[in-house]
């Protein structure tokens, strides 16, 4: 099988590209986060996060309204709207995420399967978004939606959806599980892990170049989750999303264990050091 390619500083340097000076936040994307439950109200102000940290002009965070306050403390910056789909004008928003901290009721099965139908730009599917797929049958949907679709399952969760379309992933090297994927959803994959691995429509993979073990830490794919959509916000075609995104965030996981150590860092300061590593690649 052929070996993955890489992805470097160089080539992010080709897709990350200084702003003009006369840029507004209407220009920079307007992201809507869909995630969040009781109980997991972090994984939604994480991604939310990552994505404020990556230059999303404007960011909402669809969710329960029980957890308003705590995503209104925890992320200022961004505006709280409900999670009813006769309520959430998704077709405004530039990328969605779905998925961080979701919970498996069949209200969010319901509006995923009206957004894939429905939306027509980019979208981020991560954890419990990925998990409805199989288990309320969206695959149909899926396969067929008019949006370009991210889905960046960790492990289990990949092999979860393989089983669903009939792949067994035991055995399977993780660039052909990623190529799997890809084919199997028809999205451009990105498969988390030690040296994340991004497969892509045409058949080509890539391994990410940067990132430590101080990453495996809880909320640190929600924080992937917002990077990558704040990148689709701002107009970049999928593959360059995924590719870019695996490694800014793993800069941001070298930035900081350069200052904090690898045992100490948190999902909160993976997001935070974001903004340094977009600076690192940018130059300002």
């Amino acid at each position: 099988m052929e070996k993955p390619g890489l992805i470097t500083r160089e080539y992010v340097n080709t897709v990350i590209k200084e702003r003009p000076r006369d840029i507004h936040k209407g220009d920079c994307g307007k992201v809507l986060i869909i995630a969040g439950s009781v109980g997991m109200a972090g994984a939604a102000m994480l991604c939310a996060r990552g994505a404020l940290r990556s230059g999303a002009g404007l960011v909402r965070i669809s969710a329960p309204k029980e957890l308003y306050p705590v995503l209104q403390t925890g992320v200022p910056e961004a505006t709280c709207v409900p999670r009813e789909l006769s309520l959430l004008d998704f077709m405004a928003c530039d990328a969605i995420a779905i998925g961080p901290g979701l919970g498996d009721d069949g209200q969010s099965a319901e509006l995923i399967r009206t957004i894939l139908k429905e939306y027509r730009k980019t979208i981020v599917l991560d954890a419990d978004g990925i998990n409805a797929v199989s288990r309320f049958d969206l695959g149909q949907e899926l396969r067929q939606t008019g949006a370009q679709v991210i889905m960046t399952p960790h492990p289990g969760e990949a092999a979860r959806f393989l089983a669903y379309c009939g792949i067994d992933m035991s055995g399977m090297r993780r660039p052909a599980a990623a190529k799997a994927l890809a084919a199997a959803s028809g999205a451009v994959c990105v498969l988390k892990g030690s040296g994340s691995l991004v497969a892509t429509q045409d058949g080509n993979s890539y391994i990410n170049t940067t990132g430590n073990p101080g990453m495996a830490t809880g909320g640190s794919g929600d924080v992937l989750t917002g990077i990558i959509a704040a990148l689709a916000g701002q107009g970049l075609d999928p593959a360059d999303c995924a590719k870019a995104g695996v490694f800014l965030h793993g800069m941001a996981g070298d930035l900081c264990a350069a200052s904090l150590g690898e045992t100490g860092m948190t999902a909160l300061d993976l997001a935070n050091q974001t903004a340094l590593a977009f600076k690192e690649i940018i130059g300002k």
